[in-house]
């Protein structure tokens, strides 16, 4: 995994956005992939809110995806494997980059046929402890015109687009840069979350 590591921490250093097409191998995407349809189809997943603690408010126009928190001690072999490699990376990153990261969380996102996420940061005006934000992608076979891209506003009112092709993994700082989720023409699924120093 170290050179995946390396590959999303070279792009974040000259880019401010780091990522890896093949970071998660495809038989664990899969897994993923089907963990969060069979929970989806439970109806395990709820709609995700804006803001955090007593300010969290549910509002579609803003925000539409639905989501579930991954559990630590979650005993799925798939989670595990994924949290795993987090931690790994964690790992690599305070030894490497010297980070001082002391804890993730991770969810489960899904973006149904035409839902987004308007422009936004990711890290709450009340909170500071979201340090780095990671996405990985689950969605096989996605197309151009399937929509659900990642929209990253860098300065200069330079826009960078990235698909949300299976196996990818996007790594940026979560104060910095402000991002969109296009709207999604299908499905659209992910395992995100942010790494922290509390």
């Amino acid at each position: 995994m170290e050179s995946k590591f390396e590959e999303l921490v070279d792009g974040f250093i000259t880019g401010k956005i780091g990522i890896s097409d093949g970071f998660l191998s495809s038989t664990l995407a899969a897994a993923l992939l089907q963990n969060l349809y069979n929970l989806n189809s439970e109806g395990a997943l709820r709609v995700a809110g804006i803001g955090n603690g007593k300010e969290k408010i549910e509002r579609l126009s803003i925000r539409g995806d639905k989501t579930l928190w991954l559990n630590e001690k979650s005993k799925n072999e798939a989670e595990m494997e994924f949290l795993e490699i987090v931690r790994k990376f964690v790992a690599y990153l305070n030894k490497t980059c010297y980070t001082g990261l002391n804890a993730f969380e991770f969810h489960y996102a899904l973006y149904e046929e035409g839902a987004f996420y308007a422009r936004h940061k990711d890290q709450f005006k009340n909170n500071s402890t979201r340090k780095y934000s990671m996405i990985s992608y689950l969605n096989e076979n996605w197309q151009d015109d399937d929509g659900g891209h990642l929209v990253i506003h860098h300065e200069g009112g330079i826009m960078q687009s990235v698909a949300p092709n299976s196996c990818k993994a996007v790594f940026f700082q979560s104060d910095v840069l402000e991002h969109e989720v296009a709207v999604a023409r299908k499905p659209r699924m992910s395992v995100t979350g942010w790494l922290k120093r509390v």
